[in-house]
């Protein structure tokens, strides 16, 4: 749990038994609901011995993985994580449908104003609404744990492949190619993503899976990332060294399918390095300390500590660490929600109004997105029904609770615990352990380095 002094400054995070002890002794008081904040009364920073903590981040195109955790000589303990839920597909789409609308209004026999968005200039480090929100959205929350943490240090992945080990590394080979690198995950890691972690020859999905070349080596075939792909290992002792020409000859659909897609560039790695380089500036900004580190050694960090594959736990193996000794059992997912619109209408088919809304969104000093507490002593609501509150000018709210949405609780019996934030908050339990896959006959697939 967090922890502020009586002055409203971060101290070292608490366990939730030491936060329930001091909240039922009087000696501190609830600052907020969630994530959980206590705010001591008899304690003061400028006196208190705080060692401070440190973030993880692992930046995604739909989730964003947050880990604050104390590091002791390498040893990361994790105190806090959270998984941050983008809406950056929602914003792609209202972008879309205005375009589209204002291009059919622009169309027909109306009069309307001359279009202006050929004279705009982008400036210098433009992303897209959807791009930059991915951005904000990560820095606001990392701004929220400085002020609710001692933080010291955060740890970012700014690349999620290292180009220069694809390119420039030693080919995958011996030892090397069996076990892996710290080169070689960055290949592998680059691979799965640009297969969908299946297999190319039979899209097998969620079994072992080897690297395998569709011009062999030793037909004069290189290490090169176009000449790789993935196979299970039934296709992959099936194709052995033959050529991807001759194992699919029957199959020519199939086989140009892999020779376009060998050849094609990861279109994703663009955008999603260009949006960790963004929040890597965007992170310099801020004046804290930031390290960066590449996917492929998150990957490899996991490997060692033998943890699964999660958003939560790749953010508290970025960068250089010995081992990772506990993570929470719990993950507090964030999902970006918004804050409503300023529109005060909504439009039908042809872009005009047809519905009008209040200008206020506050009714009975409560808005849509408030979490709430309604305490019904009788009637057939009777009960405790915590939740997100949806407002309606007579008074009588509908609460959207974890079992359902309750509708028709009056005002009266509404206490409010925390205003809304443009999130809404659950928790789920985090993976422990790594998945594992069914026992393979013994000696298959060694010789090339299988991976998941």
């Amino acid at each position: 749990m967090f922890v502020l002094d009586r002055h409203g400054r971060p101290l070292d995070p608490c366990h939730p038994a030491r936060a329930r002890r001091l909240l039922s002794a009087g000696r501190a008081v609830v600052h907020r609901h969630t994530p959980f904040v206590i705010r001591l009364k008899d304690r003061d920073a400028a006196t208190s011995a705080i060692e401070g903590v440190q973030v993880g981040i692992d930046p995604g195109s739909k989730h964003t993985g947050l880990a604050v955790f104390t590091d002791h000589g390498g040893n990361r303990s994790g105190r806090y994580t959270i998984r941050l839920d983008h809406r950056g597909a929602a914003i792609r789409d209202r972008l879309s449908a205005r375009a589209a609308l204002r291009r059919a209004r622009r169309s027909r026999n109306l009069r309307h104003r001359a279009p202006r968005f050929l004279n705009r200039t982008r400036p210098q480090g433009w992303l897209a609404p959807s791009l930059r929100h991915r951005v904000d959205t990560t820095v606001s929350w990392v701004a929220r744990l400085t002020r609710w943490a001692p933080m010291r240090a955060v740890y970012v992945e700014r690349v999620a492949f290292d180009t220069h080990a694809l390119s420039a590394g030693k080919p995958l080979q011996g030892v090397e190619y069996q076990q892996g690198t710290l080169a070689g995950y960055e290949a592998r890691e680059y691979l799965l993503t640009k297969w969908g972690r299946a297999c190319a020859y039979c899209g097998a999905s969620g079994v072992p899976l080897n690297l395998d070349h569709l011009h062999p080596r030793s037909r004069g075939g290189s290490d090169r990332i176009g000449n790789l792909t993935l196979a299970c290992i039934r296709c992959n002792q099936a194709k052995n060294a033959t050529p991807v020409e001759m194992f699919l000859k029957g199959r020519p659909a199939l086989l140009a399918k892999i020779l376009k897609q060998a050849q094609a560039p990861l279109r994703d790695a663009a955008a999603v390095n260009a949006i960790r380089w963004a929040l890597w500036r965007a992170l310099e900004a801020t004046g804290l300390s930031v390290h960066t580190a590449s996917g492929g050694r998150t990957k490899w960090n996991r490997s060692r500590t033998g943890a699964a594959k999660s958003h939560t736990l790749d953010a508290l193996h970025v960068g250089h660490l010995e081992n990772v000794t506990t993570w929470p059992s719990t993950v507090l997912v964030v999902k970006a929600t918004g804050r409503g619109t300023y529109a005060r209408t909504r439009t039908d088919r042809y872009g005009f109004p047809r519905l009008r809304f209040p200008r206020t969104k506050q009714v009975k000093g409560f808005a849509t997105g408030d979490l709430v507490r309604a305490t019904v002593p009788t009637g057939q609501k009777a009960g405790v029904h915590l939740g997100r509150v949806a407002v309606r000018s007579t008074g009588s709210f509908n609460i959207a609770t974890r079992h359902g949405t309750v509708q028709g609780i009056g005002h009266r019996h509404i206490h409010l615990l925390q205003r809304a934030d443009g999130y809404g908050y659950t928790t789920h339990p985090e993976t422990r352990h790594r998945t594992t896959f069914p026992p393979q006959p013994e000696g298959e697939g060694l010789h090339t380095g299988g991976i998941r």
